[in-house]
């Protein structure tokens, strides 16, 4: 594999109906190895793909889809999917519960920046201990070598696709400084929905609309602090034992 500048990391699928699209590849492992392009992919919501968009994706290949989406956000949001031929989507859903919780701080007429940013808190750690059979989903749909290349998103493609994006590339031994440095790409690659802070007060607004890499940490320091480290998480909640792990990486990194 060639490599890549960092510089150019993330690699991104310009659409015209969906932002934050983007293959995971490209970023090194510790062991040397880099994570190969074309095998897996994060996106924001697909409701809004034209043919083009659909054509675009046909040609990676695409094999499997994951959404995290809650029932009603997909009820509300169909994926335009029509265009590509032999996909198969599996619904992970991770349902959204800040939204609730907002609307309560809100009505209290007193809530602050600081307030959305503990509920966005919350829902981190709520990825990291209450959501797993999601994540592990689709760490088993990797290790299929029938599944790749396979593509992850939710609504925003920003939390809990930037929470599973994270988990993905620690278990291919990527650097945190490249995980984090992925994570936070979304703040320049997201373009918002106009509903999703609609009607919210730009304090409110703000920091809904990025992610942050506090919040990040916090996640991944509540697996250190309450499952021991990374690796007795993987084995325990996700099903990625050491042998999985190997064969993962023999799988997505080249």
């Amino acid at each position: 594999m060639n490599e890549v500048p960092s510089a150019d990391l993330p690699r991104v699928l310009p659409l015209e109906g969906a932002s934050n699209v983007r293959d995971l590849g490209g970023y090194r492992a510790a062991d040397g190895r880099v994570v190969r392009f074309g095998q897996v992919f994060r996106a924001a919501s697909l409701a809004r793909l034209t043919l083009a968009d659909q054509r675009r994706l046909a040609a990676l290949g695409l094999r499997t889809i994951c959404d995290f989406r809650g029932r009603r956000e997909r009820a509300h949001a169909p994926s335009l999917l029509r265009g590509i031929a032999g996909v198969a989507v599996h619904s992970l859903p991770i349902e959204p519960r800040v939204g609730a919780s907002l609307a309560d701080i809100v009505a209290t007429g007193k809530a602050s920046g600081e307030d959305v940013l503990a509920l966005l808190r919350r829902a981190y750690l709520a990825y990291v201990n209450d959501h797993t059979a999601s994540y592990r989903a689709v760490f088993q749909l990797l290790l299929q070598p029938d599944f790749t290349p396979l593509l992850f998103h939710c609504s925003a493609g920003k939390d809990r696709t930037g929470f599973g994006a994270a988990l993905i590339l620690t278990a291919l031994g990527v650097d945190w400084e490249d995980i984090l440095a992925d994570y936070l790409a979304t703040n320049r690659l997201w373009q918002p929905e106009s509903e999703i802070a609609r009607g919210l007060p730009p304090e409110l607004a703000a920091p809904l609309l990025r992610v942050h890499a506090e919040l990040l940490e916090a996640a991944f320091a509540e697996i250190a602090g309450r499952y021991g480290s990374t690796e007795h998480y993987f084995a325990a909640m996700l099903g990625l034992d050491q042998a999985a792990c190997e064969r993962l990486r023999a799988r997505l990194l080249a």
